[in-house]
C-alpha cells in the first residue's frame, strides 16, 4: 500500500500576512471613499499628500531604524532621476484614483482597475515592442468588454470620475512598464520597500505645491473641520498609515508566497473589495454591472494563465 504524499500546511504567519494585505488594501480604499464622499472631505490631492508623508516616515523607520529590509543606496544621479520619474507617474496615478472615488462607487472603480493588464500589454507593445502570443491578446477582449458592459449598467456612472479612474489605471500600468525599462540594470534594481523609501519623499515635494495651488487653504479648512470633529485627525492618520501598510504587506506576501498564489489572491481581493463596499455603502448595483465585472475578472484570470503558458 503506497502512502499518499501529504501537503505541508500553510504557515499561520503567511495566512496572517495575507489577511493583513487584504485588510490594508480594502481598508484604505473604503476609507478613501468614506472621507472623499460620505464624510465630505473633498481634497483628494491633500489626502494623497498625507499618504505619501506617512509612507516617507514609516519607510525610514522600517528600513533605517528597524532594519526590516537592508538599505539599498542610490548609486548615481542617473538612477535618482529614473526613480524621480517613476515617482511622478506613481503620484499621478494615486491622485487620479482618489479623485475618481469622489464620483464613482468602489465596485465600479474596482471593475475599471481590473483592466490594468490591458493597458500594461498596450504600453509594453508601444514602448518596448514586447509582443505576446495572439491567444494572450485575445484574452484581453473580455477584460475590456466587461468594463464596457459594466459602464452601461452602472447606475452611478459619472463621466469625469470614469475618465479619472481609467487615467489612474493606465498610469499604474505605464509605471510598471517604465519601471521595467528604467530599473532593468541589475545594479540599479531596488526592492519595493527601498523603492518606496526614495519615491515617497519625491512624491511629497510634487504634491505639496500642487495641493497649495489646486486646493486653496486646505490646511486651514482641515484644521477648522478637525476643531468641529476631532475624529477627522484620526481618520486621516489611520488612512495614511494604512496606505503605507498596503506596500509593506504587499512586499511580505510577495516574499512568502509564489507568483501564481499572488495572482490568485490579487484577483480575489478585487472581488472581496466590491462585495464589502456594496455592503457598507449600499450603492445600487445592476445585474448588467455585475455581469460586466465578472467578465472582466474572468478575462484577467485567462490573461494570467495565457501569459504564464506562452511566456
Amino acid at each position: 500500500m503506497t502512502q499518499q504524499p501529504t501537503t505541508a500546511p500553510i504557515p499561520w504567519t503567511t495566512i496572517g500576512m495575507v489577511v493583513a494585505w487584504y485588510g490594508s488594501n480594502i481598508g484604505v480604499l473604503l476609507l478613501n471613499k468614506y472621507l472623499l464622499t460620505n464624510y465630505g472631505f473633498k481634497y483628494p490631492i491633500f489626502l494623497t499628500l498625507c499618504h505619501m508623508t506617512a509612507c516617507t516616515l514609516f519607510s525610514y523607520i522600517a528600513i533605517a531604524l528597524m532594519k526590516v529590509v537592508p538599505l539599498q543606496t542610490v548609486k548615481s544621479k542617473v538612477q535618482f532621476a529614473k526613480i524621480s520619474g517613476l515617482s511622478v507617474v506613481f503620484c499621478f496615478s494615486v491622485v487620479c484614483g482618489n479623485v475618481s472615488l469622489r464620483y464613482l462607487p468602489v465596485s465600479f472603480n474596482q471593475a475599471i482597475g481590473a483592466t490594468t493588464p490591458f493597458f500594461t500589454a498596450v504600453f509594453a507593445f508601444l514602448i518596448i515592442k514586447k509582443r505576446e502570443a495572439w491567444l494572450t491578446y485575445t484574452t484581453l477582449i473580455p477584460v475590456v468588454t466587461g468594463v464596457i458592459i459594466a459602464s452601461g449598467g452602472e447606475p452611478s456612472f459619472h463621466l469625469f470620475g470614469f475618465i479619472m479612474c481609467v487615467t489612474a489605471t493606465a498610469a499604474r500600468a505605464f509605471k510598471s512598464v517604465l519601471q521595467e525599462i528604467l530599473l532593468s540594470d541589475e545594479g540599479e534594481r531596488l526592492n519595493s520597500m527601498n523603492l518606496l523609501l526614495y519615491m515617497a519623499p519625491i512624491a511629497v515635494t510634487c504634491l505639496l505645491p500642487a495641493t497649495l495651488m489646486m486646493e486653496e487653504n486646505v490646511v486651514g479648512i482641515t484644521i477648522d473641520l478637525a476643531r468641529k470633529d476631532a475624529k477627522l485627525i484620526w481618520y486621516l492618520f489611520f488612512n495614511s498609515s494604512l496606505a503605507y501598510f498596503v506596500n509593506l504587506t504587499n512586499f511580505l506576501v510577495t516574499k512568502h508566497t509564489s507568483a501564481l498564489t499572488l495572482q490568485v489572491l490579487g484577483n480575489a481581493k478585487g472581488a472581496v473589495a466590491v462585495v464589502v463596499s456594496i455592503l457598507i455603502f449600499k450603492n445600487p448595483v445592476s445585474f448588467l454591472g455585475m455581469v460586466g465585472y465578472a467578465l472582466t475578472v474572468l478575462g484577467v484570470i485567462l490573461y494570467s494563465e495565457a501569459k504564464k503558458r506562452y511566456s
